[in-house]
C-alpha cells in the first residue's frame, strides 16, 4: 500500500532572488518583487544595492525596490568630493553577492570598498578584477592582488569588448552581463579559456535581463563569422565559440515573482528517494532554467520514481544504484548526490567538479570526509569524487562537520533517514540560503 506523500513547499530561488533584486535596483522607477528569498546571502545583496543608491523596503509581504537614478554611485561619484569615503560593499560569505555586485558596482561611478568574512578573502577574484580593469575600473588591493579586500574606483564600463573565462565560476560572466546594460555603448563579452562550468546559472541571468527589458544578443561562431541565435537554444558553452553583445538599454521596472529553488528543494526530493515515504514538492517549475533541476534526472537514474503533475514533483523511494555523472553544470547538487550515493547498492562517481574546491569551503574534500564518517569509502581526484557504499550505522550518532557551509549541513541531514542520529557542529549555517530548513525538515523526519 502506497503511503501518503509528505508535502513540502519549495523556498524561493536564491539565484533568481539575487538577480531579480539587482535588475530591479538598476531600473529607474519602482518594482514590486514577490516571493524573494529571505536569507543571509540575499541580505548581503540587498545591503550592497542600498550602498549603491537603491531603496528596498518590505511592504505587504513583498519587496518594493526603488531603482537607482543614474546607476550605482559610490564615494566621490561626482568627482567633486575627493575626501568622501568609499561606500562599503560587505559580502560576508556570499560568493554570489561578491561576484555579481563587484561587477555591477563597477558599471557605476565612484569608490567602493569590497570586503567580507575571512573565507571570502581567500576566494579568487583575479579573473573578474582583470576583466573589470580592462573595462576601465581601478583596483587598490589591501592584501594579495586578485583577492578581497580592495578599494575599487568605478568609472563605468569604458571598454567596448572584454574576455572572461567560466573555468572557476559562471558568476564572473553573470556579473559582467548584469552591469553591461548600464554602459553608454554596446559591450561585447567573449568567453575564453579551456572549459565552461555552471552555464545554467548564466542562463538565469539572461532570463532576468530579458524580463527586465535589457537588450542583448547571443552569438555563436560559424567559421569566421558570428551568427545571432536565440539564447534559450544555448545548452552549453564552448570557449571561443560564444559571445554576448549587450546593448546600453538599462533596465525597465516591473512587477516580478521569484520561482521556487531547485537547489534547496534537492534535499527534500532526495529524501523522497532514500526515505520510507514519498515526498511531494510544490512551487517548483518543472521547465525551469535552473541547472539544479538536474536532480530529477539524477535521482531517476539512481532508481527513484519521479512524477511531474499539477500538484508538484513527486519522488517515491526505490532500490538505488550508483551512477557515473558529470555535475559540472550543477555543482551545488554535489553534496546532495554524495549523501544519496551512500544509500545506493553500488558506487557512484561524480566528475567535472574541480570548481567545488573554491566554494564556501573545499566542498569536494568536505563531501568525501563527511560521507566517509558513515562508513562509506570515498576518494577524490582534482575534479571528481567517488563514493563506495557500505552498511550505514543505523542507531548510532555521527558527528558531522559543516565547515560553516549551508549545503553541507542540509545534505548531511539526509542520513537521519538511515536511522542515524545526525549531529551538526553548526546547524545555524543554513541561514545563508534557507533559514527555515530545519522547520521544514521536521516534516520529513516526523
Amino acid at each position: 500500500m502506497t503511503k501518503d506523500p509528505i508535502i513540502i513547499n519549495a523556498p524561493a530561488s536564491k539565484s533568481l532572488s539575487h538577480r531579480t533584486l539587482i535588475a530591479a535596483a538598476l531600473a529607474k522607477g519602482v518594482s514590486e518583487i514577490t516571493s524573494a528569498l529571505d536569507s543571509d546571502d540575499i541580505t548581503r545583496t540587498r545591503g550592497c544595492l542600498t550602498a549603491c543608491g537603491a531603496s528596498i523596503v518590505e511592504k505587504d509581504g513583498m519587496l518594493v525596490v526603488t531603482g537607482m537614478e543614474d546607476g550605482p554611485r559610490g564615494g566621490n561619484a561626482d568627482g567633486k568630493h575627493k575626501d568622501e569615503a568609499p561606500h562599503e560593499l560587505f559580502m560576508h560569505e556570499s560568493g554570489t553577492t561578491c561576484r555579481l555586485m563587484t561587477a555591477v558596482a563597477a558599471a557605476g561611478k565612484g569608490t567602493f570598498r569590497v570586503h567580507g568574512a575571512p573565507r571570502m578573502h581567500e576566494r579568487p577574484m583575479a579573473e573578474l578584477t582583470g576583466a573589470l580593469s580592462a573595462l576601465g575600473t581601478e583596483f587598490a588591493f589591501e592584501g594579495e592582488a586578485g583577492f578581497l579586500p580592495f578599494v575599487m574606483t568605478a568609472k563605468g564600463f569604458k571598454g567596448k569588448e572584454v574576455e572572461i573565462t567560466l573555468e572557476e565560476s559562471s558568476q564572473y560572466l553573470s556579473g559582467l552581463l548584469l552591469g553591461a546594460p548600464m554602459a553608454d555603448h554596446p559591450v561585447t563579452i567573449n568567453v575564453t579559456g579551456k572549459k565552461a562550468v555552471s552555464w545554467p546559472y548564466a542562463a538565469l541571468t539572461l532570463r532576468i535581463m530579458e524580463d527586465f527589458k535589457a537588450g542583448f544578443t547571443v552569438e555563436v561562431r560559424e567559421g569566421r563569422d558570428w551568427k545571432a541565435v536565440p539564447w534559450r537554444s544555448i545548452k552549453s558553452v564552448t570557449p571561443g565559440k560564444v559571445r554576448f553583445v549587450v546593448q546600453p538599454t538599462g533596465y525597465q521596472n516591473t512587477g516580478y515573482r521569484v520561482e521556487g529553488d531547485w537547489s534547496n528543494a534537492s534535499y527534500f526530493l532526495a529524501a523522497g528517494a532514500v526515505g520510507e515515504r514519498p515526498v511531494l514538492l510544490k512551487g517548483l517549475a518543472a521547465d525551469s532554467l535552473q541547472g539544479d533541476r538536474a536532480i530529477m534526472d539524477i535521482l531517476s537514474q539512481m532508481g527513484a520514481s519521479i512524477k511531474v503533475n499539477f500538484d508538484g514533483i513527486l519522488v517515491e523511494p526505490g532500490r538505488l544504484r550508483g551512477i557515473e555523472v558529470d555535475m559540472g553544470r550543477c555543482p551545488d547538487l554535489v553534496p546532495t548526490v554524495s549523501a544519496v550515493a551512500a544509500f545506493a547498492a553500488t558506487p557512484t562517481t561524480i566528475t567535472n567538479v574541480a570548481h567545488l574546491r573554491i566554494k564556501e569551503t573545499d566542498r569536494l574534500a568536505a563531501c568525501a570526509t563527511e560521507v566517509a564518517r558513515t562508513g562509506c569509502e570515498t576518494e577524490t581526484t582534482d575534479d571528481s569524487l567517488v563514493i563506495r557504499p557500505s552498511a550505514l550505522p543505523r542507531g548510532r550518532e555521527v558527528e558531522f562537520k559543516t565547515y560553516n557551509d549551508h549545503r553541507m549541513a542540509m545534505s548531511m541531514s539526509l542520513f537521519e533517514l538511515a536511522g542515524i542520529k545526525v549531529s551538526l557542529d553548526n546547524p545555524g549555517c543554513v541561514g545563508k540560503s534557507f533559514p527555515g530548513f530545519f522547520k521544514e525538515w521536521k516534516k520529513i523526519t516526523g
